[in-house]
């Protein structure tokens, strides 16, 4: 897994990822996950990269729990095992693409 954290006051936005996203290959979507949401433990035969638009996600990363704020980029590993959880008290919207090899 590798982990960017976002370190300007400002955070980036949505075109500016798309921008970035698309420099690397990618072709990411768009993907809002309501205030409490859960997305229980998966993997997939690919990489994913997703990005924080807005609001807060914890991600669980083979028991590594880590919280990803605007701007933050998480890349996942093919056959990683994962989950997600978004606070009470809003929505997460992220950019997410899959990396084929």
């Amino acid at each position: 897994m590798v982990i960017s954290r976002w370190q300007a006051s400002l955070a980036p936005t949505k075109e500016n990822i798309m921008i970035m996203y698309r420099l690397e290959g990618l072709s990411p979507i768009e993907e809002l996950l309501p205030a409490s949401a859960l997305i229980e433990e998966h993997k997939h035969p690919f990489d994913e990269v997703r990005t924080i638009l807005a609001g807060e996600m914890i991600v669980n990363i083979s028991g590594n729990k880590l919280l990803l704020r605007p701007g933050d980029r998480v890349i996942i590993p093919a056959n990683t095992k994962h989950s997600y959880q978004i606070d009470d008290k809003s929505d997460c919207l992220s950019l997410c693409a899959n990396r084929l090899y």
